[in-house]
């Protein structure tokens, strides 16, 4: 979990900030958004073959 130590001399607005990008960077907000409802893993492979398509047609077409 991550920490924000506040300074003395730093707003409350500043460390939000810097927890809000310790908590993206760290990928607790995705885990949670993936686990939140439970999905077969049928459906899991066929979200991430679409991924994969849509990654590959994106790499094609940048040349």
């Amino acid at each position: 979990m991550p920490e924000v130590y506040i300074s003395s001399n730093e707003s409350f607005d500043q460390s939000l900030k810097r927890f809000n990008k310790m908590v993206q960077q760290s990928g607790i907000l995705a885990e949670a958004r993936r686990r939140e409802h439970y999905e077969p893993p049928s459906v899991h492979r066929k979200k991430k073959a679409a991924a994969k398509r849509r990654k590959s047609l994106k790499n094609a077409q940048r040349g």
